[in-house]
């Protein structure tokens, strides 16, 4: 029930004006985001790789309304890739993309082209794309952008929510040679007829998602910090007999940082999700609802702005 009133939260532009000029809400921010700037992004980058850590970057902004803004978010990233090979950051950091973000909801074609746009910008870089997944809605729509872009630029990758009930027929379709793909629980508000609603029968599936892409022969990115699914994931990969390079853990910025480091240290990669801009608010309002004891911060910063 927190959850969901946590994400039905971040829809409503009342409460996000009190976050948004609440102090102790920007200390919050901080913890998560980057900063609001490429060169934010580009920082704590240097510093991640710097412990050993890869990134993946996400530049924030899922509310495009006209072509005029998803050609902005298409320039940032194109911007944000040569500032990446410039600081000769690839390919240990690659980005990850709403296509929502470049105009996938109101004119798919237009956000085909941004999508493509960024994707030859990222190989010219020497890295590669992520496409992040969104509510159940966009599912089908991000899958065949998905299957396009791989025809072009085959190392680009996918991400399944293992709460969706389709998700591990997803996972048999994209397990194969050359794929990526990032297996994560979900953080969308979705309805009992598409998602799992338990925390155990999300946890179940996310199992069931790892085993196929475990056995498969493409390239599994396990996004969690559940340390139950992490320890899962090192069973998992021993019995499918891959090496600490045939797979990865991805974690949040901000988010189990000793953890980040720990595994790194056993050897595996770790990719951490860095986002940055100005748009954080839904980002952050679904962190805490992954992560319910966060609410405390919020609460307090609230309390601090009335």
């Amino acid at each position: 029930m927190l959850r969901s009133a946590i994400l039905a939260a971040a829809r409503s532009d009342r409460v996000e004006r009190l976050v948004e000029t609440a102090p102790v809400s920007r200390a919050i921010v901080r913890r998560f985001i980057a900063g609001e700037h490429a060169a934010d992004a580009l920082e704590r980058t240097r510093e991640l790789a710097a412990e050993g850590l890869a990134v993946t970057i996400d530049y924030l902004g899922e509310d495009t309304a006209n072509p005029q803004q998803a050609e902005a978010t298409r320039d940032e990233y194109v911007k944000l890739l040569d500032a990446l090979h410039s600081a000769e950051l690839t390919p240990d950091a690659e980005i990850s993309v709403k296509l929502s973000a470049l105009g996938q909801a109101f004119d798919e074609k237009l956000g085909f082209a941004n999508a493509r746009a960024i994707c030859a910008k990222a190989a010219e870089a020497g890295t590669t794309v992520t496409l992040d997944m969104e509510d159940h809605t966009t599912t089908d729509s991000t899958l065949e952008m998905l299957a396009r872009l791989r025809a072009e630029f085959p190392t680009t990758g996918a991400v399944l929510q293992a709460y969706l009930r389709r998700t591990e027929a997803d996972c048999r379709e994209l397990a194969g040679e050359g794929s990526r793909v990032r297996l994560c629980k979900g953080a969308y508000n979705e309805p009992e007829s598409v998602a799992y609603q338990s925390r155990l029968d999300v946890d179940k599936s996310y199992v069931r998602c790892l085993n196929v892409l475990m056995s498969g022969d493409g390239y599994p990115m396990v996004a969690t910090h559940d340390p139950r699914l992490i320890a899962i994931g090192e069973d998992r990969a021993k019995w499918f007999d891959r090496s600490a390079d045939e797979f990865e853990f991805q974690m949040l910025y901000g988010v189990r940082p000793e953890e980040q480091r720990r595994l790194a240290r056993l050897g595996y990669t770790v990719r951490v999700y860095l986002p940055y801009g100005t748009q954080w608010y839904p980002y952050m309002m679904r962190r805490l609802a992954e992560r319910p004891a966060n609410v405390g911060f919020l609460a307090r910063a609230l309390r601090s702005k009335s």
